[in-house]
């Protein structure tokens, strides 16, 4: 179930990133411009910040056939931009996997929180998360493999098959499971009602805006800013490949650990605090190995931080834990438009954007800092 779920997941950040790395070649080939080719991926986080609450509410009071529903959503639209080879239909697929991806990463806490023993519940969330990761680099990687114009089918090609097979593979097991989590008995209102009114859930959200939105801002204009130091285009697309990776290894290994030894908070904060120093660290001294150390420390410090809070979170909320995850997911989507909007205004001047990631992150701590006063349940 976990190893279906997280493909599933995976397939989501693949086909959102799918003409990401071909930017140009794209444009060229769908006589567009690269900004339209841009808004095949700006798309989904500006449509998460809206569907995120009504997708965790689905999934709370109808776990199984919403999760399903997600799953069969990316695969028809990553399976739509192949029915013809035009900018609209390829539009159209990512719209729709758009709209279904969250339905798909709110569920990371609800398939663990629901199909696990609460002891391999961290685990379950860190592998859920770290496929989310897993997905953009093999997008990465698919775009590096296969860069030319005449590749684009194919490229899209792969990008159906894979969320088809694991769509198919998730829904069976679903099926398999049973009948699955019962309907929560809170009506929809009433669970956002609450979710939103406990403190703690918003400590959570309010920990996660700066951080994520950091990631998001290095993710986007990470090659722009290292290039003024020297960094070709094709050195800079490896740092950012590592930084992902490094991000997946992250999130599979620290949040198990520290969860089990219940000290996330100081982890988190360390985490924090070394990413922040990571950023520095290429805003005084930007070079090819200062941005390998910095971007690689980044990945390994500052991305663990997502499955441990939504742990934290599925813990707390237990039957909202759906809703409590969007709230999440929407926060750390609107701190990414927030932060890479801040940094695009600055990509002319590196050191600035990298002190101003800096900054960011460090602003994460004495938030995460008031997560220590023990919470109530609110599910």
């Amino acid at each position: 179930m976990i190893t279906a779920f997280a493909l599933v997941g995976a397939a989501t950040q693949l086909v959102w990133l799918t003409y990401a790395p071909v930017t140009t070649v794209a444009a060229e080939h769908f006589v567009v411009s690269e900004s339209a080719v841009g808004w095949l991926a700006n798309m989904f986080p500006l449509l998460y910040v809206v569907l995120a609450v009504p997708a965790g509410i689905l999934l709370d009071r109808w776990f199984r056939p919403a999760l399903i529903a997600g799953a069969v959503l990316t695969a028809l639209g990553a399976g739509l931009r192949l029915l013809h080879d035009g900018f609209a239909v390829v539009f159209v697929g990512q719209t729709v996997v758009a709209v279904a991806q969250p339905l798909v990463l709110n569920a990371i806490t609800g398939i663990a929180g629901h199909y696990l023993d609460e002891k391999d519940r961290p685990t379950g969330i860190a592998v859920g998360t770290a496929s989310t990761f897993a997905g953009m680099a093999a997008a990465f990687v698919l775009g590096a493999a296969l860069p030319a114009e005449s590749q684009l089918g194919t490229l899209a090609a792969i990008g159906a098959l894979f969320p088809g097979a694991a769509a198919v593979w998730l829904t069976i097991e679903l099926v398999r499971g049973g009948s699955g989590p019962a309907a929560s008995t809170q009506t929809s209102l009433s669970a956002l009602r609450a979710t939103l009114g406990d403190s703690y859930t918003r400590r959570l959200c309010l920990a996660v805006f700066f951080p994520f939105g950091t990631f998001v801002a290095l993710a986007t204009y990470g090659q722009a800013l290292l290039e003024p130091a020297g960094v070709s285009a094709d050195a800079a697309s490896i740092v950012l490949l590592i930084n992902v990776l490094a991000g997946v290894v992250g999130c599979a290994v620290v949040p198990v650990a520290v969860l089990r030894r219940g000290v996330e908070l100081p982890a988190v904060m360390v985490g924090l605090t070394a990413s922040a120093l990571a950023c520095l660290l290429v805003a005084v001294a930007p070079g090819l190995a200062t941005g390998f150390l910095a971007f690689v420390l980044i990945g390994l410090t500052l991305l663990p931080a997502l499955p441990i809070v939504l742990t934290m979170a599925e813990r707390h909320t237990g039957a909202a834990e759906g809703t409590a995850a969007g709230l999440i997911w929407m926060t750390g989507n609107l701190g990414g438009l927030v932060v890479a909007g801040a940094t695009g205004l600055l990509v002319d001047r590196p050191a600035l954007a990298f002190g101003l990631c800096a900054a960011t992150t460090i602003l994460g701590v004495p938030l995460t800092m008031r997560l220590r006063s023990t919470p109530v349940q609110v599910g």
